[in-house]
């Protein structure tokens, strides 16, 4: 082996090592950086309940009659819901649209998906923000004050 071929294999093992240490230090200050940064926004940035919209003020409750749903596989929903009108609500709010909602949306639903608390959970937070839409933030809420399924 010459001289030169010594000199170009420790250029070779050199080099690597080098971009090694450099591709550490980049990843280091950028970890570094991420966490400053996460730090910022979680303890300096602000809370969330500055940016959070306040809650709408509770007003009138407005019964709807009972309904009964066709469910998947010949069962039968029987419900009865009350929406939860908000105090800047001018008058009270037709439960026509609520009503339909509720019947398209558990309409063909599997029993068992609403045979859990989980399940009834989940359908009703869908429910309510179709509500939520459809009366243009007038309705904070809806109750089920009768839920049989058979």
């Amino acid at each position: 082996m010459s001289k030169n071929d010594k000199d170009a294999s420790a250029e070779a093992e050199a080099k690597p090592k080098k971009s090694k240490k450099m591709l550490m230090l980049i990843l280091a200050v950028a970890l570094l950086g991420g966490a400053g940064g996460g730090g910022y926004f979680m303890f300096i940035g602000g809370s969330s309940a500055e940016t959070a919209p306040p809650a709408p003020t509770p007003g009138v409750v407005v019964a709807m009659d009972s309904v009964t749903v066709n469910l998947a596989d010949g069962h039968y929903l029987k419900m009865k819901i009350a929406l939860q009108a908000t105090a800047e609500a001018t008058e009270e709010p037709n439960g026509s649209k609520a009503l339909d909602l509720a019947i398209t949306k558990y309409t063909d639903m599997q029993l068992g998906e609403l045979s859990s608390a989980a399940g009834r959970a989940k359908a009703k937070a869908e429910l309510l923000e179709k509500v939520k839409e459809a009366y243009d933030g007038k309705v904070m809420d809806i109750y089920f004050t009768e839920f049989v399924m058979q």
